[in-house]
């Protein structure tokens, strides 16, 4: 019988010593949790056009990510244009602009969509900080910019003569595939 109770005491003894630590270890943090921010990354990265890319994508990867059945880049270099044609679902016609600039500022591009009238939302995406930028002018339109490399990019969709949809999805999604991007 003794042998029992000494082989407990070991146990009880840790159990009492592991809880004592907890409770003298343990406390509460308030406050809400934030994202850490190590600045703008890939400061030395380019994302302009290179190798006919426009933003590092090839302009069947924009066809598909936007479901057009046609495309047509009409202009390239530190901004390229898309026009694509949908048939079915969506606006028919599809204008996109990407640009990026390789010195600026994301505060710089927000002032400038707030003195446009664009309705201006912080996101971010694929971890580096970024706004949406809604202005319905000719179609609904909208912007999605990011800081990245030593600038800014950004990726612009407008349905043409169509107020309905939500372009802002599709510019995020050519966006994040920017940044995802490998060179």
């Amino acid at each position: 019988m003794l042998r029992v109770v000494s082989g407990v005491m070991p146990v009880l003894a840790v159990a009492v010593i592991t809880t004592a630590t907890a409770v003298g270890c343990a406390q509460t943090v308030t406050g809400t949790a934030q994202r850490s921010d190590a600045g703008v990354p890939d400061p030395d990265r380019s994302y302009g056009y290179v190798d006919n890319r426009c933003g590092l994508l090839d302009d069947s990867t924009v066809q598909a990510m936007l479901g057009a059945d046609q495309i047509t880049r009409p202009y390239s270099g530190a901004v390229c244009q898309y026009i694509l044609a949908r048939r079915s679902g969506g606006a028919p016609t599809v204008d996109v602009t990407f640009s990026w600039f390789d010195t600026g500022s994301l505060q710089r591009e927000r002032d400038l969509a707030t003195a446009r009238g664009a309705a201006v939302t912080d996101i971010v995406v694929e971890r580096h900080a970024a706004f949406s930028a809604r202005r319905d002018t000719t179609g609904a339109a909208c912007s999605a910019t990011a800081a990245a490399g030593s600038g800014v990019l950004s990726w612009w969709v407008q349905y043409r003569g169509q107020a309905a949809g939500d372009p802002c999805v599709d510019a995020e999604k050519l966006l994040s595939a920017t940044l995802r991007s490998d060179m």
